[in-house]
């Protein structure tokens, strides 16, 4: 069957941030989120069957009034086909230590890698489900339990490591049960009349996240998306239960109990977006590289510097940025995405120290420059260069001013500068490149 047209609304399905923070009473957990917060930038990799046609990931199987489809195709017919791309998803190309070399030329410092999106189809090799790339097209290939090779991967770069985990699965009978049509992206029966079902997808996901943290090595994030499947919405699948057994797999383990404010939810991921204001707690704003989380054919690719700008901002305001990239069908990152990731790899290079391991300062914003603190007590200013812009000959703020010197972060060249009227003016020197760049205030 030939694929079906879709259009899909990115906006449709952006979580919302969660409106208060639990801090958490493990130590341990404490103390990884500590270690988190200074990592300032990772990636999030999605990547699965909707990568072979280069569609939204997992959406387009569901009905909801941002999403359209060629009328020409029954919904059923639909399902049927996009289901049906685990047997032409066979990725020969699958090179896990590029994608492990790109990111950190990047200057990312810890990764997420989709276990499972809400499609339901795994990126390892789990004993609940026959709907896993390791029992698919790619069944003969030594990789196919591709979750190891891509964690290990990653960890021979020295990154933290994360595991995406969908709570929803559209594929599960247990959750989308074909005895009913399906209503949106919500369970299609009622738990209510029918608990023994609902009790099979608790035992089901239960195991399926045992699987992750028990037979991958060190896992330090378990991100959970599918924010509607909660106690609240009355789908309960017993977070305390799932949280003591991954701790007991992986002490100190970060959970991301996404929109779900509480014990579960160690920090807050607001979506294609950034807080108005500095936030007090852990946060991570996850923004793609394109316009799409995963691989498409033709993507409208961020500038770099307009990725460059939002990180230094989420910093400022006292959050991480993780950058979704999606690997290619064949299994690699396309040349398009490695060139814009080593460019801002270049970048860090040279202005890192105003990024990595940084606090908030309370005077963190004036104009075009945002301001962030070493633990020492340091100051940086960073001048963000919007996209056509050049850079001025003068720049001038009224708070964080100097009194001994401003110097480039990248080159430790001081700069003139004056105060006059409880404003700094600084000079910069001729010949700069036209990119955002970081000063160190003494």
């Amino acid at each position: 069957m030939a694929c079906a047209c879709i259009h899909v609304y990115p906006q449709g399905n952006i979580h919302q941030q969660s409106s208060s923070y639990e801090w958490p009473t493990d130590q341990a957990v404490v103390q990884k989120l500590h270690q988190w917060q200074d990592l300032k930038f990772g990636v999030l990799l999605h990547w699965g069957i909707y990568s072979v046609p280069g569609i939204v990931e997992s959406w387009s199987i569901c009905d909801e009034n941002w999403i359209t489809r060629d009328t020409t195709l029954t919904f059923q017919q639909y399902r049927d086909w996009y289901f049906g791309l685990a047997d032409q998803f066979n990725p020969r190309q699958f090179n896990p230590q590029q994608w492990a070399s790109v990111m950190q030329d990047a200057g990312m410092k810890y990764m997420i890698f989709t276990t499972k999106h809400h499609d339901g189809f795994c990126m390892f090799d789990s004993h609940e489900t026959d709907f896993t790339i390791a029992r698919h097209a790619f069944r003969d290939d030594s990789r196919s339990d591709v979750l190891r090779y891509v964690l290990d991967a990653f960890r021979q770069k020295q990154f933290m490591i994360g595991t995406y985990f969908s709570k929803p699965d559209w594929h599960s009978q247990y959750y989308w049960w074909d005895v009913y049509p399906n209503k949106g992206r919500n369970v299609n029966y009622s738990i209510k009349k029918y608990p023994w079902r609902w009790e099979q997808f608790c035992r089901f996901t239960y195991r399926q996240i045992e699987e992750i943290l028990s037979r991958y090595g060190k896992v330090d994030i378990l991100w959970l998306d599918g924010g509607w499947v909660c106690k609240e919405n009355n789908q309960d699948i017993r977070m305390p239960e799932i949280a003591r057994m991954a701790r007991k797999h992986q002490p100190g383990l970060i959970m991301v109990d996404r929109t779900i404010r509480g014990p579960y939810e160690n920090y807050q991921t607001p979506e294609r977006s950034i807080p108005e204001e500095q936030l007090p707690y852990p946060w991570e704003s996850c923004i793609p590289l394109s316009d799409d989380w995963g691989y498409v054919p033709h993507p409208n690719w961020k500038t770099v510097g307009r990725v460059i700008n939002t990180l230094v901002e989420v910093v400022a305001k006292g959050g991480n940025l993780v950058l979704g990239v999606g690997p290619t069908p064949e299994g690699i990152i396309q040349d398009e995405a490695v060139e814009r990731l080593h460019t801002i790899g270049k970048w860090l290079e040279t202005n890192g120290k105003a990024i990595y391991g940084t606090i908030i300062t309370p005077h963190y914003h004036e104009g075009n420059v945002w301001f962030t603190s070493s633990k020492d007590g340091r100051l940086y200013a960073i001048y963000v260069l919007q996209d056509g812009e050049k850079v001025p000959e003068t720049l001038s703020w009224t708070v964080n001013l100097p009194s001994k010197s401003i110097r480039l972060v990248s080159n430790g060249k001081k700069l003139k500068w004056h105060v006059r009227n409880a404003t700094v003016t600084v000079t910069l020197p001729k010949g700069m490149a036209n990119q955002s760049f970081a000063m160190e205030i003494n």
